[in-house]
């Protein structure tokens, strides 16, 4: 079996690695490792970066509504998210 983080500290770690992302990207960029659990859904994904950025560690960096008339959440990572992926992120996990 293969030794994953915990979601929400997977997320952060992503976001570390990219200038920015929407909901869907870092769903998407997930799904490999996370995608058979129950909880990944949207809303769920949602709910962890609104965490991240309740607690510093990442900020909306952008909103618009797509053509379907979806409202597109886009995030960055803080310096103290990349702080706290520093410290507490196994090192295995950073990329």
């Amino acid at each position: 079996m293969k030794t994953l983080l915990p979601a929400r500290m997977a997320v952060l770690n992503y976001m570390n690695h990219v200038k920015d992302a929407s909901v869907e990207q870092v769903m998407d960029a997930l799904r490999a490792d996370y995608g058979d659990e129950k909880q990944f859904t949207y809303d769920m994904y949602l709910d962890h970066l609104m965490a991240l950025e309740a607690n510093g560690l990442v900020e909306l960096e952008n909103y618009d509504v797509n053509e379907s008339e979806d409202l597109i959440l886009t995030y960055k990572i803080t310096e103290d998210g990349r702080g706290t992926v520093k410290n507490f992120v196994p090192a295995q996990f950073q990329k």
